[in-house]
């Protein structure tokens, strides 16, 4: 029986060749986000990519030829991962595939805050060059950066805060102090030690358990007045109601936000009234080149997967490989 791949959500054209490219497979295309209709879709299906839409356990049982599922970026929250394992399915993730996207965009909101570009803009077509005399802008050389997760994002963000002659701080138990010391960082091992002279917190680290909540009312109100918070991580590790307290009573100064707890947005979601505060659409990991390398990745995943041959860093739940 031919193999099939159903791929939930559009992704680049380059993934998409890498399956035309290979004879005996067919595809099939889908915009679907209710479980029903995926559940229904999967059932004839040796591999699922998917890029937002969530699979669920009732998904993937009603897939019973389902090898594989391939996630087109690196969060996977929104797959159900234990019903995948107790299956053996790999789940894999396309690593580095938008990791310097994340890292630049990071710096986009940094800079965007600090130098204050909406204003100078709005000053600029206003005709009023006055502004200039009254400076708002901060210079980032000499600032501290608190880094939280050291992965494939928060090494490069890093390497592009030394370069900016800034002193960086890096917070994640699970990465050898040896391996951030190596990178020109100093490591932290008590994140609420550092929190008072810390003047911007940037978060990389993945939704979990563990870190839901990971900066919460406690965290914010130790920091300065003048820090900046950026969050290009997912919305959960941010208590965004502590968050818009924060901001509104400037126990912080401002913030910048590419990733909700309820995406997308609502209309009357209070942050966004904030005028202290830039927002993204969740596209921080979203180029023209990284959607093309990350489409590449997920769709060799896949292929990877069906030959029997994936590589396990590619697989969130590698146990499962042990008895492919």
């Amino acid at each position: 029986m031919a193999e099939k791949v159903l791929i939930a959500g559009n992704i680049h054209q380059d993934g998409l060749r890498l399956f035309e490219q290979r004879e005996g497979l067919s595809v099939e295309i889908t915009e679907a986000v209710d479980e029903a209709t995926l559940a229904g879709l999967a059932r004839d299906v040796s591999a699922i990519l998917v890029r937002s839409a969530r699979i669920s356990a009732a998904a993937i049982d009603s897939a019973p030829h389902l090898k594989v599922v391939s996630r087109h970026g690196v969060g996977f929250n929104s797959v159900d991962v234990d019903a995948l394992t107790a299956r053996g399915i790999p789940l894999a993730i396309a690593v580095g595939g938008n990791a310097v996207s994340v890292a630049e965009h990071t710096f986009y909101l940094i800079l965007a805050l600090t130098k204050h570009g909406g204003d100078y803009d709005a000053a600029a077509r206003h005709g009023d060059f006055s502004y200039r005399s009254r400076p708002l802008a901060t210079e980032v050389s000499g600032k501290s950066l608190l880094v939280i997760g050291f992965g494939r994002i928060g090494t490069r963000v890093a390497a592009r805060a030394l370069a900016f002659d800034m002193e960086v701080l890096v917070y994640d138990p699970y990465v050898d102090p040896k391996t951030i010391r190596a990178g020109g960082c100093t490591e932290v091992t008590d994140l609420h030690a550092v929190l008072p002279g810390v003047d911007i917190l940037t978060i990389h680290c993945p939704l979990n358990a563990e870190t839901t909540g990971l900066v919460s009312a406690r965290e914010l109100e130790a920091m300065q007045p003048s820090a900046i918070l950026i969050n290009t991580a997912r919305g959960g590790v941010v208590d965004e109601t502590a968050l818009y307290t924060a901001l509104t009573q400037h126990t912080i100064t401002a913030a910048g936000i590419d990733v909700f707890v309820t995406e997308p947005t609502v209309q009357d979601d209070p942050l966004l009234t904030l005028d202290n505060v830039i927002v993204s659409p969740h596209c921080a990991g979203v180029t023209c080149e990284s959607s093309s390398r990350t489409s590449r990745i997920a769709a060799q995943n896949v292929l990877s997967a069906l030959d029997g041959s994936i590589e396990p860093e590619f697989v969130v739940n590698a146990e499962v490989l042990k008895h492919a």
